[in-house]
């Protein structure tokens, strides 16, 4: 009899170890053995965009800071516009800006092939080709976790509410980054995300004729370049050093030459101005505080387990 019950609890055992939802939580390792090769091949398709355009790795480290920032990092941004879906991609923050979406696309074509079937999420694509692309252009690694699953809807609506906008001040930022549970370090950090990338003339024209707290010199070369009237479209680098991860940005905006209203609300005689000051000149505080805010920006409310999906195809729901 004991040895009939003690059988009985060995299959009760075996059926919770079978049944119990491991991925609840992020990992590191979560790929290791279902497709070993995943994170090399994101890494190399990822390289060999930003070889053929440097901007693409600020693209896609936007791509991910967008879809974070719209209820969680579940790929949302990613879905087209259906008769159901409202896609984030038509929000103000993405209409004819975001953009990445075809190497994304390449990514997941690449990671399904050397795993042999869909086992990679869009959602986990993008944590880590923000990674890879960062690291590419010199900024600093960190460990990615893994495990996220994507979403079967997306909101145009939130994206507007929840994405920062180039156009706040401080209180305003500071709030929209509270809401996603990061604090005002993550908030100077991860806009030194910035430090890669451009911007268009439609996010900055206001600052470079009407604002005082900005250097006149560098308000009459970005004039050059984005008319009062019309030219909405064409792009300013939002660091001098754009193809490259450094300090510039955080120099910038100590000089006063910050591109959108936004960063330069970062150092404006505000709470921020030292940690700004702090970044300017040392290159491996903001470099360890980017990539601790990187993987805490990473981890706001991930789909693990059994909720959403994989996708096959990152544009569409399966």
């Amino acid at each position: 009899m004991a040895s009939r019950s003690l059988l009985c609890l060995y299959a009760f055992v075996l059926f919770s170890l079978a049944t119990a939802d491991f991925s609840a939580a992020l990992s590191p390792y979560f790929y290791n053995k279902v497709c070993p090769k995943a994170l090399p091949t994101i890494k190399r398709v990822v390289e060999a965009a930003v070889q053929k355009e440097k901007r693409m790795g600020a693209s896609l480290l936007r791509l991910h800071f967008h879809d974070c920032f719209v209820n969680g990092c579940d790929a949302s941004i990613l879905l087209d516009a259906t008769s159901t879906i409202d896609s984030e991609k038509n929000a103000g923050a993405n209409a004819n800006s975001a953009r990445g979406f075809n190497v994304v696309d390449d990514i997941k074509s690449q990671v399904d092939k050397v795993c042999g079937r869909p086992v990679v999420s869009c959602a986990d694509i993008l944590a880590v080709a923000a990674r890879d692309s960062v690291v590419a252009l010199g900024g600093p690694s960190w460990t990615v976790q893994l495990g996220r699953r994507d979403s079967t809807t997306a909101s145009r609506t939130d994206a507007n509410n929840n994405i920062p906008s180039p156009f706040m001040d401080l209180p305003a930022l500071i709030t929209r980054f509270s809401n996603q549970g990061l604090d005002t370090k993550d908030l100077v950090a991860l806009s030194g995300g910035h430090v890669i990338g451009f911007a268009q003339c439609n996010f900055f024209k206001n600052r470079i004729y009407n604002e005082s707290n900005i250097d006149p010199a560098f308000a009459r070369a970005r004039q050059s370049t984005c008319p009062p009237n019309g030219g909405d479209t064409k792009l300013a680098p939002l660091d001098p050093t754009a193809a490259r991860f450094d300090t510039g940005y955080f120099t910038n905006l100590v000089k006063r030459r910050g591109l959108l209203h936004s960063d330069q609300a970062l150092f404006n005689g505000g709470s921020t101005d030292t940690l700004v000051k702090t970044y300017s000149t040392n290159f491996g505080a903001f470099s360890a505080d980017f990539a601790k805010s990187m993987v805490k920006m990473g981890n706001i409310k991930p789909l693990t387990g059994k909720k959403g999906q994989i996708r096959v195809n990152c544009r569409k729901v399966n």
